[in-house]
């Protein structure tokens, strides 16, 4: 493993004496394959993990209902002209931007609900953003093939990233250093450098749309799911696979990780799984009562998992245990269609008392505890 690269600011090098990866393991985009994890330095886990889970799941049905408050809208913004696709909050907490079919990024302000600024310069839908916490930049993505870097105390588009053949899908931030992944449907990840605009890497080995993904600082640092039924964990020092879980049968359109624990959850029409890091070992299902292609998910730091569906059901779970405590019919606004009751995407502030939901009667939900 020669090929490696020395970021300025983060020490991504380590020595490939340390570990070993399966030869098996680089070839894991092989569909025949049956491995849900492949171990760098473990060769017995296999077992321990399928052990892990199956005594988990048991132990999570039979704890005692949990006791939550429930969830309630208190605030419906409607200002986009077409579907909302997806949504991100500002590090302060003062402001969130969605974007929409209808090609513009739009900033709202968090406690009031209104209209900030409306950002143009896409040519197709916007179907991810995601805020920096390191630079006043904020990133979108689109089915116009186009990734922009937008300067926020300018409102204009400093940097463009050229690369994917066909639309992209989602997009996320490394939490320490300045690079972007992004996936798209010509079923590569790509990494890049924020400050040079250049392609680090292209991460291949999804046969079908890559459309979620997440970054860490710790390995691995770079998850995606696809609509290939898979999960990949990739190691950002080689650019290769050290990972695939095959658990789900539909297509993984939603990941989310904990904001706190080494664990993240994946979406797929089957169920909502629940997996440990940096193993990537299955840990138990989300009792799921929702009977639809789910497209967002969202976690707090109270252990609060909610889920959006094709259907505009959503789903409120708790992390640890994987009950489901609350269940929610969205209704589409006048004038909308019935098909237009679809949930596209979910955040919770950075606080976690506030969520915020996308949906294809282009219209902007907040939701709050009921405390009352």
């Amino acid at each position: 493993m020669s090929h490696k690269f020395d970021f300025e600011h983060g020490n991504l090098l380590k020595s490939a004496a340390q570990r070993v990866v399966p030869e098996n393991t680089k070839n894991s985009e092989n569909p025949s394959s049956v491995l849900s994890y492949q171990l760098t330095d473990h060769a017995s886990s296999a077992m321990n993990i399928s052990t892990a889970g199956i005594m988990e799941n048991l132990s999570n049905r039979s704890q005692s209902p949990v006791q939550r408050w429930t969830w309630k809208t208190y605030r419906v913004i409607s200002n986009h002209l077409g579907w909302v696709r997806c949504v991100a909050f500002d590090p302060s907490n003062e402001w969130f931007c969605t974007g929409s079919a209808d090609r513009t990024v739009k900033i709202w302000d968090v406690a009031s609900g209104k209209l900030k600024h409306t950002l143009t310069g896409h040519i197709g839908q916007v179907r991810s953003v995601a805020v920096s916490d390191r630079q006043p930049y904020m990133f979108s993505a689109g089915d116009d093939k186009q990734v922009k870097c937008w300067d926020l105390e300018r409102n204009k588009v400093i940097r463009s990233f050229h690369g994917h053949l066909s639309g992209v899908y989602c997009l996320a931030l490394h939490p320490t250093i300045d690079v972007m992944i992004t996936g798209g449907r010509d079923s590569v990840a790509r990494v890049w450098d924020i400050r040079t605009e250049k392609q680090i890497f292209a991460l291949s080995g999804h046969r079908e749309t890559v459309c979620s993904v997440f970054a860490r600082s710790r390995d691995p640092q770079i998850v995606t799911g696809s609509h290939d039924t898979t999960v990949k964990l990739w190691d950002l020092r080689d650019g290769e696979t050290i990972g695939t879980l095959t658990h789900h049968k539909k297509s993984v359109r939603a990941l989310v990780q904990h904001p706190v624990e080494d664990t993240f959850a994946s979406a797929s029409a089957d169920n909502v799984k629940k997996f440990n890091l940096p193993r990537g070992e299955f840990m138990h299902n989300m009792v799921s009562k929702q009977k639809t292609i789910i497209n967002a998910m969202a976690v707090n730091r109270d252990g609060v998992l909610v889920t959006g569906g094709d259907d505009g059901s959503m789903s409120f779970y708790d992390w640890k245990t994987g009950q489901n405590f609350q269940q929610i019919q969205t209704t589409p606004q006048p004038g909308s269609l019935d098909c237009e009751a679809a949930i596209y995407a979910a955040a919770f502030d950075v606080t976690g008392s506030r969520l915020v939901t996308c949906e294809a009667d282009k219209t902007i939900k907040m939701w709050k505890q009921d405390t009352k």
